[in-house]
C-alpha cells in the first residue's frame, strides 16, 4: 500500500512539474519515461478468489460444516451471534443451562478457529498473504447478509436481530 502511495504522489508530482514548467524544465521525453515507470511499478488490484479450494481450505471448510448443525439451535436461541469483524461470539450465555456453557463456548472457540484459519488459508491459496483482512472483511459481510432471519449479527459495535 506504501509502495503505491508512493508511486501516485511521484506521477502527481512529474505532472504538476510539466503542466507547470513545461519542455524548460521537464523534457518530454523524460516525462512520459517517468511516467511509464510510475504506471508499470503500480501493483495489479487482482481480487481474492473466494472460490479456491486447497486440501487445507477444504479441511477446514469441512470442519466449520460439521459443527453448523450443533451451532444452529444456539443462533436461533440468540445465545450466539455473528460478529462484525467474521467471527462467532457467545451473545446470551444465560439462554444456555448452566451445564452446556462450557461445551458452547469450547463449540465457538473452535468455531473461531477454524475461521482464522479460513481467512488465512485463502490468503495464501491466492498469493498473497497481506489479502488476508480483506477477505475476512468480505466474509464478514456475506456470512451477516446470509444469516437466518432471528439470528443476531452485529452492525455498528450493536448486536441487532436480522
Amino acid at each position: 500500500m506504501m509502495r503505491l502511495m508512493l508511486c501516485l504522489h511521484t506521477c502527481s508530482r512529474l505532472l504538476q512539474l510539466f503542466l507547470r514548467d513545461g519542455y524548460h524544465t521537464l523534457k518530454s521525453a523524460v516525462f512520459l519515461v517517468s511516467l511509464a515507470l510510475c504506471l508499470a511499478a503500480l501493483p495489479a488490484q487482482a481480487a481474492a478468489d473466494l472460490d479456491v479450494n486447497t486440501p487445507a481450505v477444504a479441511a477446514v471448510k469441512a470442519s466449520m460444516q460439521s459443527r453448523h448443525q450443533q451451532l444452529l439451535p444456539h443462533y436461533q436461541s440468540g445465545a450466539v451471534g455473528l460478529t462484525a469483524d467474521g467471527f462467532v461470539a457467545v451473545k446470551e450465555a444465560g439462554l444456555v443451562p448452566l451445564s452446556q456453557r462450557s461445551a458452547l463456548a469450547a463449540l465457538v472457540k473452535d468455531e473461531n478457529t477454524d475461521r482464522a484459519r479460513l481467512y488465512q488459508g485463502m490468503a495464501a491459496a491466492n498469493g498473497h498473504p497481506e489479502w488476508e483482512g480483506e477477505i475476512q472483511r468480505t466474509f464478514a459481510q456475506r456470512w451477516i447478509d446470509k444469516a437466518q432471519t432471528g439470528w443476531f449479527v452485529q452492525r455498528d459495535g450493536q448486536w441487532v436481530r436480522k
